[in-house]
């Protein structure tokens, strides 16, 4: 074999083996980039039914303080109207 046939031959195999690895580690580099978004949907709806929750419970103590300021209001009043 002559000594260009046997540089490119050389020079192939490397050129290959560079394409096959490069390939692999972008492989594997799209599969963790999945991998992680995966993560942060799951953390993102938990921190949704987290935040639901929590809005849940201040609707409750919305109502709540409206009522007990109703009935202070209703009572105020309705001692206005005793006195007179």
């Amino acid at each position: 074999m002559s000594r260009t046939s046997k540089l490119v031959l050389g020079l192939s195999v490397v050129l290959t083996a560079t394409t096959v690895v490069g390939v692999h580690l972008r492989q594997r580099q799209d599969q963790q980039r999945l991998r992680d978004g995966v993560i942060r949907d799951i953390e993102r709806q938990n921190r949704k039914k987290e935040n639901i929750r929590l809005l849940g419970e201040q609707i409750i103590l919305t109502e709540q303080l409206e009522a007990e300021r109703e009935k202070a209001f209703l009572a105020k009043d309705f001692k206005k109207h005793d006195l007179k």
